[in-house]
Parts: structure tokens; C-alpha cells; sequence
């Protein structure tokens, strides 16, 4: 359930994410969303339009609700790679911004601790890096 770790973490800003932890939280994220949009399409197809509404409230919420741990886990995972969360304001240059953080959240974690903090799953060496 390691999807869940960024809402047990709601609003922490400090440490560092894992690769893991960051994707399967974006994964998560983006799957609920495409359940929710066709439960909507689905529903308005069906002229269910009262059940299609609240799929769409239901976005609304699903979206206000991950905001802040959805940016708490990039932070993280930015310091995992020991970057500043400031880094994230590359997301504002088009196009070249999003893909420089693209290519930094693929990148594997700064082995050991960094300023950060220490390695998420606790490893010293580069060997053990292979998570």
C-alpha cells in the first residue's frame, strides 16, 4: 500500500521519496481520476445525469484532496535526488521545464544521506540502489 504513504504523510514537506513511493502515488492518482471520468461518461450515457454530476463533484473533491500531498510527494522525491522543492518551479517554463522534471524524477536516489536526509529504504551504497 505504498500508494497511500504520500496521504499519511499529508502535508510533510521534509525528507525524501522514493522512486517508488512517488510513481505508484501518481499511478494511484491517475487511475481513480479515469475511474471517476468514465463512471461519469457512463452514467451521462445512460441519462443518469444526477449520478454524472456527483462523479464530477466527486473529481472536484478527489482533485482539492491531492493537491497538497501531491506536492508534498514531489517535493520529497526532489530532495531524493537532493534538489531543492524549489526546483518544481521548472514546471512554469513550457514544455523544456516539464520535461527537465520528468527526467529528474526518473533519476535514481542520491546513494546515502544528503541534506535532506537519509536514504528512504535506509541504503548506504550504490550496490543496493536496484529499487
Amino acid at each position: 500500500m505504498i500508494y497511500l504513504e504520500p496521504y499519511k504523510k499529508y502535508a510533510v514537506f521534509e525528507g525524501r521519496a522514493s522512486r517508488r513511493e512517488f510513481w505508484t502515488y501518481k499511478l494511484f492518482v491517475c487511475l481513480f481520476f479515469i475511474a471517476l471520468i468514465g463512471a461519469s461518461a457512463i452514467f451521462a450515457s445512460l441519462h443518469l445525469y444526477v449520478l454524472s454530476s456527483l462523479m464530477g463533484i466527486a473529481m472536484v473533491l478527489f482533485s482539492i484532496f491531492t493537491i497538497i500531498p501531491g506536492i508534498a510527494v514531489t517535493f520529497r522525491r526532489l530532495h531524493d535526488t537532493n534538489r531543492s522543492g524549489w526546483f518544481l518551479l521548472l514546471f512554469f517554463i513550457p514544455v523544456i521545464g516539464s520535461l527537465v522534471l520528468l527526467i529528474t524524477f526518473c533519476l535514481k536516489s542520491t546513494p546515502g544521506a544528503n541534506q535532506y536526509g537519509p536514504h528512504p529504504y535506509g541504503l548506504s551504497d550504490t550496490k543496493k540502489e536496484g529499487r
